[in-house]
């Protein structure tokens, strides 16, 4: 299920979860293996609520990020032009308000988080801020065709607000469709994004077995060095 996510993520870029799905996605050729030949995992022991069908405020705040950003990804500039560096920075300020970088960030190394020294946890949120917020470029350079039906929002025992999803696109020229499901929590006086689930399994999940995997066999000075280098690859 994590890998199949993972590959249906990427071959299916749109919106919001473009720059979250490949923000990472060179990192993850180092632990696929291992994962791939890992048991099935337990069902989750406190599977998130059924969506009700209703729509509410978290539902308006996905609806609008996702508009906003898709309308920006869909505008037509040259590559490496001042019009595309002007539309990658609105991007990246529409991204910011709606997704807390940081608390996905700090929740996918809860396993590691405490060892870290203050000075490490801030490089690693401002270099896991950079690679996703970078490669909404590569959104900016590919045609995204896709539709987004919102299908229900619900609050789960946590108090986290989950507005579910369906992206209508096609693969290989042929309708396709897949859930994804937004994971949102009140931020001050607004609602902002933690987590973005596909085919059920989260982004954070995704994060956290790679990030332990790596620093597990390269230490976390291994994990920042993978980052870089990921960075460097995509031009930033």
């Amino acid at each position: 299920m994590l890998r199949r996510s993972i590959v249906l993520a990427s071959i299916l870029t749109f919106g919001l979860t473009f720059g979250l799905t490949f923000g990472l996605a060179g990192l993850w050729s180092t632990v696929a293996t291992a994962q791939a030949k890992a048991p099935p995992a337990a069902p989750a022991a406190n599977p998130a609520p059924a969506a009700t069908g209703k729509t509410g405020a978290g539902t308006q705040v996905v609806k609008a990020a996702n508009d906003t950003i898709a309308a920006l990804l869909k505008q037509k500039v040259a590559a490496g032009s001042k019009e595309e560096k002007e539309l990658a920075a609105k991007v990246t300020t529409s991204v910011r308000g709606f997704l807390d970088i940081d608390q996905l960030g700090k929740r996918a190394m809860v396993d590691n988080w405490q060892k870290l020294s203050r000075a490490q946890q801030d490089q690693f949120l401002a270099l896991l801020r950079a690679l996703i917020e970078d490669n909404y470029v590569r959104g900016l350079r590919a045609n995204l065709e896709y539709q987004v039906e919102y299908t229900g929002e619900s609050t789960d025992k946590d108090g986290n607000v989950i507005v579910t999803t369906k992206i209508n696109t096609k693969r290989k020229g042929r309708p396709y469709t897949i859930e994804v499901d937004y994971v949102l929590v009140k931020d001050g006086d607004k609602l902002r994004a933690w987590d973005v689930k596909t085919d059920g399994v989260g982004l954070v999940e995704n994060y956290r077995t790679m990030f332990d995997k790596i620093i597990d066999k390269d230490g976390f000075d291994g994990l920042m060095a993978k980052m870089k280098k990921k960075q460097a690859a995509s031009g930033s």
